[in-house]
C-alpha cells in the first residue's frame, strides 16, 4: 500500500492490519549514458511495490536523494550530506512510530557505503531511545549478493553494470538507453580526492552490455521472496514481544 496514494481514513483503517513500514531510499546520481539519474530509487521502489502486492505493508513515500561520494562531481549527481539524510529518516521513524508502527524496513537502492552507514546510524539512534522496535536496514547490492553469485555475476560489477542495468530493463525498460560500456573506477587506495571524475568519470562500475530482462526478472523475484520472509520474521518477533 503506497502511503502517498491513500486517504487519511484509508490510512487509519489499514493500520489495523498493517504492521510494517518500508522506507525506499535512492539517490540522484550519474549511472553512465544508458541509465537515468534516479536509477537507485526506481529499482528499490519498484521492488517495494511488488512486495506490497503480496504482503500487507505500508510503503512510505520514497526518498529520492542520498549521499553520493564517488560520483559527486559527475554531471547530474545531486548529493545530500549524511547528517541531513540521518535527520530526515530519524524524523520519519518518529512520525510513523507516533502513528503506532514499530516494524521499520529501510531499503536503499543506493549502495554507497557512507550513505548506508548513516541509515544504520539513524536506526541505531532511534532504537537506543525506543528499544521495542524492529529495524531491518540494507542496500540492494547487499541483498542481492547471494543471487548474483548464483547467477555468475562478479562482485566487481557494482554500479550501472550488468545487474543494475538488468533490473532497469525489467522494471523500467522505457528509461534504458543505448551506449552502455564496460568501465571501472581507478581511485587510489585509501585516498580521499577532490577531482573524483578524474578517477571515475563515467558512473559505470561493471559491464552493462551483459544485462538482460531475464536476469532482471530473476533478481526481482528473488528479492521479493527474501524481503517478504524477513518481514514475516519481524512481525512474528513483534507479536511475541506484545505477548510478554
Amino acid at each position: 500500500m503506497l502511503v502517498e496514494e491513500i486517504t487519511s481514513l484509508e490510512f487509519e483503517e489499514a493500520k489495523r492490519q498493517v504492521k510494517t513500514v518500508i522506507f525506499p531510499v535512492g539517490s540522484i546520481e550519474a549511472h553512465g549514458p544508458h541509465l537515468p539519474l534516479a536509477t537507485d530509487l526506481y529499482t528499490i521502489y519498484e521492488v517495494c511495490k511488488k512486495v506490497a502486492e503480496k504482503k500487507k505493508v505500508f510503503i512510505a513515500p520514497p526518498l529520492y536523494y542520498g549521499l553520493c561520494r564517488s560520483t559527486s562531481t559527475i554531471p547530474g549527481t545531486i548529493s545530500i550530506t549524511g547528517e541531513v539524510l540521518k535527520k530526515l529518516i530519524l524524523n520519519l521513524f518518529h512520525q510513523f512510530y507516533l502513528c503506532g508502527f514499530k516494524n521499520f524496513m529501510v531499503l536503499s537502492g543506493h549502495a554507497g557505503g557512507t550513505h548506508n552507514a548513516y541509515l544504520v546510524d539513524a536506526a541505531e539512534s532511534f532504537i537506543s531511545l525506543v528499544p521495542y522496535c524492529n529495524f531491518f536496514v540494507a542496500d540492494i547490492f547487499q541483498l542481492l549478493r547471494p543471487c548474483l553469485k548464483d547467477m555468475g555475476i562478479p562482485e566487481k560489477d557494482f554500479h550501472a553494470g550488468e545487474w543494475e542495468t538488468s533490473l532497469m530493463l525489467y522494471l523500467k525498460p522505457e528509461l534504458v538507453k543505448e551506449g552502455g560500456f564496460e568501465d571501472y573506477p581507478k581511485f587510489p587506495k585509501f585516498r580521499v580526492v577532490f577531482e573524483k571524475e578524474k578517477y571515475w568519470g563515467t558512473g559505470i562500475w561493471g559491464d552493462p552490455r551483459k544485462a538482460s530482462v531475464e536476469k532482471g526478472k530473476k533478481m526481482v523475484e528473488w528479492l521479493v521472496e527474501f524481503l517478504i520472509s524477513e518481514i514475516e520474521k519481524m512481525e512474528k518477533e513483534l507479536d511475541e514481544k506484545c505477548l510478554l
